[in-house]
């Protein structure tokens, strides 16, 4: 959010996305019993943070260690053309990509910067292979494993 966007929201509101962040299964009495207000109040806020985008949805976070996907590598990404319509063509394929957790577009010496969880190297290997690099207008990749995850604040 931009300092515009969050000076409009009051301290009410702050509070009610700082417990939302922490538990977003609270339920709606809990969530106005920690932000001081009541529930008819609380509700109404919070259905205007969702219509507004601060609250994009709700979701369950999953263990991805649990579910076998405990590699990480992150994969800079170098385009052999950089003009808006081959942009679009790899920003479109990327998001098809379920290994993908993340792609951020990168100001530097590569364009794109993505992060790879998948069960071992072997399967990082083959997504490299098979998918990465045959996304659009890709013309290298460089990989950097993971060894371990100090801090990891995903949603």
């Amino acid at each position: 959010m931009t300092e515009p966007e969050l000076s409009q929201l009051d301290a009410f509101d702050q509070r009610i996305l700082e417990a939302l962040s922490a538990d977003g299964r609270m339920s709606i009495t809990d969530l106005s019993a920690r932000v001081g207000l009541s529930r008819t109040p609380c509700q109404a806020r919070l259905k205007r943070l969702v219509d507004e985008g601060y609250i994009r949805g709700f979701r369950a976070q999953l263990d991805p260690v649990k579910l076998g996907l405990d590699h990480i590598a992150f994969t800079e990404v170098k385009l052999s053309d950089t003009t808006e319509a081959s942009l679009s063509a790899f920003n479109a394929a990327v998001r098809r990509l379920r290994e993908v957790e993340e792609c951020h577009m990168i100001a530097g010496p590569f364009d794109y910067l993505l992060k790879v969880r998948t069960r071992d190297i072997r399967r990082y290997r083959q997504v490299l292979g098979e998918k990465i690099s045959a996304l659009p207008c890709v013309a290298s990749t460089s990989t950097y494993v993971v060894m371990e995850s100090v801090k990891d604040d995903a949603p």
